[in-house]
């Protein structure tokens, strides 16, 4: 894993496991986060969640899945962390798995 004093670890593309990768893109909420992070880095600041829409506590946990499985790289920038898909990582160590998880459509989760 690399990483330097401020920054979190994350494991390098050698190190990148396929069942971590695709259990950490299984569960809806931190597949929608990665089909956000296609458009662009999002910007979670020390004192609140990205949007609100689900608690920091559970934010922090689906990043941090994301984060050890390689999915995604979280950057210090001042008091806030920039959040942003590992895409060109992702796809040298497993062509196209990206592409074909998220050209999926969304799939509700059922009652």
């Amino acid at each position: 894993m690399s990483g330097t004093p401020r920054d979190m670890p994350h494991p390098d593309v050698a190190d990148l496991v396929l069942t971590d990768v695709l259990f950490a893109l299984s569960d809806p909420s931190r597949l929608d986060i990665v089909r956000r992070l296609t458009e662009g880095p999002l910007e979670v600041a020390a004192c609140r969640p990205v949007g609100g829409e689900i608690p920091k506590s559970t934010l922090s946990h689906h990043l941090k899945t994301l984060r050890e499985a390689g999915v995604v790289r979280n950057t210090p920038h001042g008091r806030q962390r920039f959040i942003s898909l590992r895409h060109e990582d992702l796809d040298s160590r497993f062509p196209g798995l990206l592409a074909a998880v998220l050209d999926r459509p969304r799939v509700e989760p059922r009652d």
